[in-house]
């Protein structure tokens, strides 16, 4: 049997068969040019990661090394059956959706002295414990609260097993982002995001690659933060960044595909236009990075230290941003819990 293909092998094997999804290289070069313009800026920096999380707390200790643990694990599906039911969580006056929803919904839960980031609770805590901790403002709740609830069981399960804390359990790994995705893929079944495509066993990781890229980041990339290998992560194939991809002209999708997204059809995990728009992606970024490296390298003489977590950190809040301007390009929607 076949061994499973980490994300960028996949990527490349999906977009070298994929059909309905297409890595364009005119849009793959527009987007270098960009990137390249802000190569200096400290959005293209682990820094940046700072800007798309402000609700993540100062790394100074275990707890909030967990905080990151916690809110990884519960990392997916946030988008609306109806644009105008939106979950929304309002924190110290400004009101979040989406991903950073449950950002704010968990640093409330910390200040209102819920043990949220404690493994001894969060291990064990009921449906209805952590619904309150969910709780939106506007009567919506967030989708998938009984599988949020069992993957967060399930990781602080692990965690206690480990040490009692994310910094324990991922020590074990060293500072090897590739040790690190493996051990966590390995440890905690619901981070094992893999499919079955064109015969082949492949994966996407886009949990447990962001896990790692977000310990990363939260820590600045300095002293316990300075992984090495961090150019083995992807992009992280979510339902976001493909939108931005398409934008930019770096991915293309088929007439039929964007004829089933327009009308609102749901792809189910593992169909195989699904699998593509991630795999695709992955390429996509791939390709990008390596372009913006040609550029730094032909016209500074530099070498590049761009990675693809980093070109990602930019793209989805770019996405997120500039929504508005996107309406026009389909988010493929998938109800799971790997993204």
């Amino acid at each position: 049997m076949e061994p499973i293909l980490f994300p960028r092998e996949s990527g490349q094997f999906v977009a070298g068969r994929s059909r309905d999804v297409f890595v364009e290289e005119e849009g793959v070069q527009k987007v270098a040019e960009m990137l390249y313009h802000l190569r200096h800026s400290e959005d293209l920096t682990a820094s940046g990661w700072k800007k798309a999380n402000p609700l993540a707390p100062a790394p100074t200790s275990d707890q909030a090394l967990n905080w990151v643990f916690v809110v990884d694990t519960m990392n997916f599906s946030f988008w609306p059956e109806k644009e105008s039911q939106q979950c929304e969580v309002t924190y110290k006056g400004t009101t979040y959706t989406g991903y950073l929803t449950l950002c704010a919904a968990i640093t409330r839960a910390m200040e209102e002295g819920v043990p949220i980031t404690d493994p001894k609770y969060f291990s064990q805590m009921s449906v209805e414990e952590l619904g309150h901790v969910l709780r939106s403002d506007n009567g919506t709740p967030m989708p998938m609260l009984q599988e949020r609830h069992q993957v967060l069981i399930e990781g602080g399960r692990v965690l206690q097993e480990h040490g009692g804390s994310f910094r324990s359990f991922i020590s074990e790994a060293g500072n090897d982002a590739r040790k690190m995705v493996e051990l966590i893929v390995k440890k905690i079944p619901s981070y094992k995001d893999e499919a079955t495509y064109e015969g082949r066993r492949i994966s996407f990781y886009k949990r447990a690659q962001i896990l790692v890229a977000d310990f990363w980041g939260v820590m600045e990339a300095r002293g316990e933060g300075d992984i090495i290998d961090m150019d083995w992560l992807t992009m992280f194939a979510d339902y976001r960044v493909p939108q931005v991809l398409v934008y930019f002209g770096a991915l293309r999708y088929s007439d039929a595909l964007m004829h089933t997204l327009n009308r609102g059809e749901a792809l189910r995990s593992g169909d195989r236009r699904e699998v593509e728009i991630r795999g695709c992606s992955i390429w996509s970024v791939e390709r990008i990075k390596d372009r913006l490296c040609r550029l730094v390298h032909e016209r500074d003489r530099e070498t590049c230290s761009i990675n693809p977590a980093v070109i990602d950190f930019y793209l989805w809040p770019y996405a997120k941003k500039h929504h508005k301007e996107m309406a026009h390009i389909p988010i493929h929607h998938t109800r799971c819990i790997y993204y």
